[in-house]
């Protein structure tokens, strides 16, 4: 398994993920066989993409977005997503991800 796997396309997300726990995979394409091997999957709803491929890999999914955009946030949840938290929150919790 790769731990935790970050889908998104932001680098300034993507740095900020690695600075928070140095041992996460970022990904730029929802096909990257990355994905599969996750233990957990955080995923940017900014990229417009479809959550049930992902939620259909089989590890847990956490999505995070723009916080007044309730309505995606709200979707991810309804597409299964485990939890799906405005974007300030998920840097603060990046680090506990993996435990």
């Amino acid at each position: 398994m790769s731990g935790l796997v970050v889908l998104t396309r932001d680098l300034m997300d993507g740095g900020r993920f690695r600075s928070a726990t140095p041992e996460v995979t970022v990904v730029r394409d929802p096909g990257d066989a990355a994905l599969a091997a996750a233990d957990l999957i955080v995923v940017d709803l900014a990229l417009g993409t479809d959550l049930a491929p992902l939620v259909a890999l089989g590890p847990p999914v956490i999505a995070y977005g723009a916080h007044v955009d309730t309505e995606a946030l709200d979707s991810a949840m309804a597409a299964g997503c485990v939890d799906a938290v405005p974007r300030s929150r998920i840097f603060r919790r990046a680090g506990e991800l993996l435990d």
